[in-house]
């Protein structure tokens, strides 16, 4: 016997059709919005705009300082040093090469030097002020700085756009990986190469002239490693020592925050936990407390906490605490709301009070969810404290952001993210050995 249908009812095939054609529409749906959002939000940021004023080749170079260092050659065109030549890494006073020193590249000539640049290019330092630069394929350009003003003489012929000439000053740029420039008072050429020089040894150093094999054939002399380990530790252009040191206050700074917020958390959570909570308005009140703390960014609480307390370290741990209180407690609250209640309903049949019960038959169920949580946050706030660090005046952050502000030491740049990336993966290698022994017991 069959089932008439009901006057008005929809036939079983068609509401299929229908529920096809619906979840086809929203399908095809999804992604015009998405391109229609996308679209809008070129307008919004004007992408056009900045497409035109990016600057490619300041990109280009900044990521060459990254992982290259300059020798400048300079000579003096005026003063009581006029005619002498003078080699520096990074034209710094405690980076300058003594006589004699130079790289290969650079070699004495009468009245002044000759420099090798890449692509065969060479650049003569002569008596009297002159200056003369041999391109292949171009030709020889003399420049000549006089007390009137710099004088080019250039092959025949349009300018080529790397050479730009006024009566002040001459510029060449001949390729990416060197520069020379001409002013009344100096001359000055300069040369990249990769690598960061004197990372291991500065020039005052016995073991910076050495070659690898030199310095472990010393090794076998007493007192040699002791010598090294000082003259890297207290290298006066990387600064070792005070990096490493800045490097344990972040550390610490993170540390004491995440674990100063566990610690206060976890008695605080049993307030909020449907399960173990002395009433709605306690839990109500805890959970808004969490709501609140969690709300308010570390960073905000980093501007307020070094207004009413100074800057310093403790300041950013303290910032980093009250953030994580927020978070660790609705993590830890979560967790008690989904242990199993037959352990604790057995330890109470035995007799034992609520804080035995606690320790016996709730804590073993949480502690692999908290400890997997607490060290989760201690590495994420491993970064975030180098931004903190920024901020109170204290760790790894402070060093990076005096050498972006100085838009030139991009190298000590590279050296801190590089130092930063392998403190979290170091963390996170002993984090993930701790939640493995403490969920699986491996």
């Amino acid at each position: 016997m069959t089932a008439t249908m009901t006057e008005g009812a929809v036939p079983p095939a068609q509401a299929a059709h229908r529920l096809i054609r619906r979840k086809r529409l929203l399908a095809l749906a999804a992604p015009v919005l998405v391109l229609a959002y996308l679209a809008y939000a070129a307008f919004a940021f004007d992408l056009a705009g900045v497409a035109g004023r990016a600057r490619l080749d300041n990109a280009s170079v900044l990521l060459q300082d990254f992982w290259s260092y300059k020798t400048h050659v300079t000579r003096p065109n005026r003063g009581a040093g006029a005619g002498g030549i003078e080699v520096a890494i990074e034209g710094s006073r405690n980076m300058t090469y003594a006589a004699g020193d130079a790289p290969g590249w650079i070699a004495p000539a009468p009245g002044g030097a000759t420099v090798d640049l890449p692509g065969g290019k060479v650049v003569t330092f002569l008596p009297d002020r002159r200056l003369q630069v041999e391109v292949p394929d171009y030709g020889t350009l003399k420049i000549v700085t006089t007390d009137g003003g710099i004088v080019l003489d250039a092959p025949q012929g349009p300018l080529p756009d790397w050479i730009s000439a006024s009566d002040t000053r001459v510029g060449l740029t001949p390729d990416r990986g060197s520069r020379i420039a001409v002013t009344k008072s100096k001359t000055e050429v300069f040369r990249r190469s990769p690598g960061w020089e004197l990372f291991f040894f500065t020039l005052d150093s016995e073991w910076h002239p050495l070659s690898w094999g030199e310095r472990l054939a010393a090794l076998t002399q007493p007192g040699a490693a002791a010598s090294m380990w000082h003259d890297f530790w207290t290298n006066k252009v990387w600064h070792h020592g005070d990096v490493a040191w800045a490097m344990g206050e972040t550390v610490l700074m993170a540390f004491l925050g995440t674990i100063g917020a566990a610690l206060v958390s976890l008695p605080l959570s049993f307030l909020s936990a449907r399960n173990f909570s002395l009433g709605f308005v306690s839990r109500f009140a805890t959970r808004r407390g969490y709501d609140f703390l969690r709300g308010v960014d570390a960073l905000i609480w980093t501007v307020i906490l070094s207004r009413a307390l100074g800057p310093g370290p403790l300041t950013g741990a303290l910032a980093i605490m009250l953030t994580d209180i927020g978070s660790f407690g609705k993590l830890f609250s979560e967790a008690l709301e989904n242990i199993d209640r037959r352990q604790v309903e057995g330890l109470r049949a035995t007799g034992a009070n609520g804080l035995l019960r606690a320790r016996w038959g709730v804590i073993p169920q949480v502690a692999p969810v908290i400890v997997s949580q607490v060290l989760y946050l201690l590495e994420s706030n491993t970064r975030s404290a180098t931004v903190i660090g920024a901020i109170v005046g204290g760790g790894i952050g402070l060093l990076l952001t005096q050498s972006i502000v100085t838009q030139q030491d991009w190298e000590d740049v590279t050296y801190y993210i590089v130092l930063i990336v392998l403190v979290v993966m170091l963390m996170d290698s002993i984090s993930g050995r701790i939640r493995r022994r403490m969920i699986r017991g491996d």
